[in-house]
């Protein structure tokens, strides 16, 4: 069940990635800082989708192992 959780998270941080970069596309013209920040926001959501996902495999592989 536990792993379901981890996965459904990873997937919300991609969702919140896709959202930022639309918000990013959408204010471009009008305010260039709030563009840079989404695009921040973005970046680092899917640096945390790769960090959750290395972080769930090694949780997965330590109950195999066990």
């Amino acid at each position: 069940m536990g792993s379901k959780i981890y996965r459904l998270f990873e997937y919300a941080y991609i969702a919140m990635a896709i959202f930022s970069l639309y918000l990013v596309y959408e204010y471009w013209g009008e305010n260039k800082t709030r563009s840079y920040l989404f695009l921040f926001f973005a970046v680092m959501a899917v640096f945390m989708f790769f960090f959750k996902r290395k972080f769930r495999k090694n949780i997965e592989n330590q109950d195999k192992n066990k």
